[in-house]
């Protein structure tokens, strides 16, 4: 279990040595043809220290990596944007947004997909202004109002993946807990499942609701999010949000884990089909 810094060195990393190996350089020879140190290298490659894009780029050269898509993703997770701009947007949020949730959402903007379960509320992707909101209130206490406005912001900012050109694609398994359970009032609950609908007839969103009735199962040991990323299913990382940090994990047995639970949660879960008329239901009062 590591922070999500720590991950992004640690996957970059692995993936650079992957690289260097493959182009048959030795660590020392990698070195003298970008003009470093061999430390600098070992460095980079055990994640023991970042490595700037400039730089990163030129490893990528000297490895003669001509993949877009792949030097693409490995400078996003060296903390440079994309050719549209659109990673690194929460960095003008600094002061207001913890270190966690700041990589948190960089994890988030560069995956292709995201797996998530979720067995409280919503997940943040596709909630409405006010139900973030009054999730946002209550989550965090004595929240001053413009920080509040932030917050929510931000959240709101986070759901351009879903719009992007490609866009994430979202599988998202929901208890049936997290739809029955009032937000902020009748009123932003009622909107709050009219935007679940919407969502869920999306083709990059898959939404299921387990239901009550489902029994007990896997999901009970709490919610989870699952990232993956384009070229690459060695950067996978799973992510466990706690009340003040979030963990990630990265090893494979924790990734196929994981990844398993997923499955059988989808499984035992209503058909996506299924699930739209169950929301609808509730909305209903059912």
């Amino acid at each position: 279990m590591q922070n999500g810094p720590a991950v992004r060195r640690r996957k970059l990393g692995a993936e650079l040595r992957m690289l260097r190996t493959g182009a048959g350089l030795t660590s020392g020879e990698a070195a003298r043809l970008v003009g470093w140190h061999q430390s600098k290298v070992s460095r980079i490659e055990t994640g023991a220290s970042g490595v700037k894009p400039a730089d990163l780029g030129l490893l990528l050269d000297a490895y003669q990596v001509r993949d877009a898509h792949l030097r693409e993703l490995l400078l996003m997770l060296a903390g440079s944007e994309d050719a549209g701009g659109r990673h690194g947007w929460w960095h003008a949020y600094r002061g207001v947004l913890p270190p966690t949730y700041r990589d948190f959402i960089s994890l988030e903007s560069q995956a292709s997909a995201m797996r998530t379960l979720e067995t409280t509320v919503v997940p943040g992707l596709l909630q409405t202004p006010e139900y973030a909101r009054a999730v946002t209130r209550a989550a965090v206490k004595d929240l001053a109002e413009d920080r509040l406005d932030t917050l929510v912001e931000v959240r709101l900012a986070r759901q351009d993946v879903l719009r992007s050109d490609p866009p994430l694609v979202l599988s998202a398994v929901l208890d049936e807990a997290v739809l029955r359970r009032e937000v902020g009032g009748p009123e932003v609950m009622a909107r709050q499942l009219e935007r679940l609908m919407e969502a869920a007839r999306l083709p990059q969103v898959r939404l299921q609701v387990l239901p009550f009735a489902a029994g007990a199962h896997v999901g009970l040991t709490g919610p989870f999010v699952i990232f993956s990323f384009p070229s690459t299913s060695d950067l996978d990382v799973v992510v466990l949000d706690q009340l003040t940090s979030s963990l990630y994990l990265e090893r494979k047995e924790d990734l196929m884990a994981y990844s398993e639970a997923f499955n059988t949660l989808q499984f035992h879960a209503l058909s996506p089909e299924e699930s739209l008329d169950y929301i609808a239901g509730i909305g209903d009062g059912a």
